[in-house]
């Protein structure tokens, strides 16, 4: 195990120190004091390696990650997980917008509330399946333009405060969105359809809420004693007659 202390560091520094720890064979990295510190984890590769910040990281944690898994024991910035390939990041706290832009495999878990446009052109191509679970609330257009991969918003924790704001899944083209509790017709965007999950979606869905539970120390039969609605899109070619005859 190596440890980093990242108090006052620049960026560059800090991304190096753990570059050249991934580099000498360390599988375990804990970084302390980190304050807003960006683009850490971006980009490396190995499932075997693991990061433990204590602090708050900045943008673009996990940018083009590629198999290790990062444990956040605070809150999170902008763009966690951005075009992310593979492997796990974990959020104790909240975490800021465009969660999950453009990911294109792995797990990301948020155990609080996430910004706008969080799960915005997720994708997947054979294998490559993303998954993106929120433990709070999201701001609007959660599941922006969203191609493939699995987005769920649990709402728990988060008092009378609404689950979800507006324009959820506005040109949603693949994929699929789990929301636990109650949503307005006027949130969604007319580009998706609401459909109660059957026994195979929930049994896709219980994989990963274990998961979150085991990470969250939440219990799992409490959250499913509440019903989740599923949000498919209804075509893959929303705006095909914009831009095509």
């Amino acid at each position: 195990m190596r440890e980093i202390d990242a108090k006052g560091i620049h960026y560059k520094q800090l991304n190096e120190l753990i570059r050249n720890a991934v580099r000498d064979g360390e599988k375990k990295i804990v970084l302390r004091n980190v304050n807003g510190q960006r683009y850490i984890g971006d980009g490396l590769t190995g499932t075997d390696v693991e990061i433990i910040v204590h602090g708050v990281p900045g943008n673009d944690l996990a940018a083009f990650m590629d198999g290790p898994t990062i444990l956040v024991n605070n809150n999170a910035q902008d763009a966690v997980g951005n075009t992310m390939n593979s492997g796990k990041v974990v959020v104790h706290g909240d975490a800021g917008d465009i969660v999950g832009y453009g990911m294109r495999g792995g797990e990301i878990y948020i155990r609080g509330n996430v910004g706008y446009r969080v799960g915005i052109h997720m994708k997947s191509y054979q294998h490559m399946y993303p998954v993106l679970v929120v433990g709070g609330l999201a701001r609007d257009f959660l599941g922006e333009y969203m191609a493939g991969g699995l987005l769920v918003l649990l709402g728990l924790d988060i008092g009378d405060e609404k689950i979800a704001r507006n324009y959820i899944g506005t040109g949603m083209h693949g994929g699929e969105i789990y929301i636990r509790g109650e949503v307005e017709k006027y949130q969604f965007g007319k580009e998706v359809g609401v459909k109660e999950p059957g026994e195979e979606d929930y049994k896709r869905l219980v994989k990963y809420l274990r998961r979150f539970c085991e990470y969250f120390h939440y219990n799992l039969d409490e959250i499913l004693k509440e019903d989740f609605i599923r949000l498919v899109p209804v075509s893959h070619r929303p705006y095909g007659t914009l831009y095509a005859y």
